[in-house]
């Protein structure tokens, strides 16, 4: 065993292990190598998309309402009573 793995187990139904031996020879690799490659491509697909970019509109379409006013979202915390 090379020391960068980890060595670990699985339970597999008989007739999934003989297809993985059929298919790993079909291929012309080893079972393990069938697994692994199945493996990381299943972690692969699981990785989260990357986040679209946001759309960013200067000036904006809508132009606000009124006068801004000065409140950071500290002054808003004190104003509101929260339970």
């Amino acid at each position: 065993m090379k020391p960068e793995t980890v060595r670990t187990s699985l339970d597999l139904p008989f007739d999934l292990h003989r297809r993985i031996r059929e298919a790993a020879a079909r291929r012309g690799c080893s079972a393990r190598e069938l697994i692994l490659a199945g493996v990381e491509r299943a972690v692969d697909e699981a990785r989260p998309a990357r986040p679209a970019h946001r759309l960013r509109l200067d000036p904006p379409l809508i132009r606000p309402a009124g006068r801004r006013i000065g409140l950071s979202n500290q002054d808003a915390y004190e104003l509101v009573e929260l339970p």
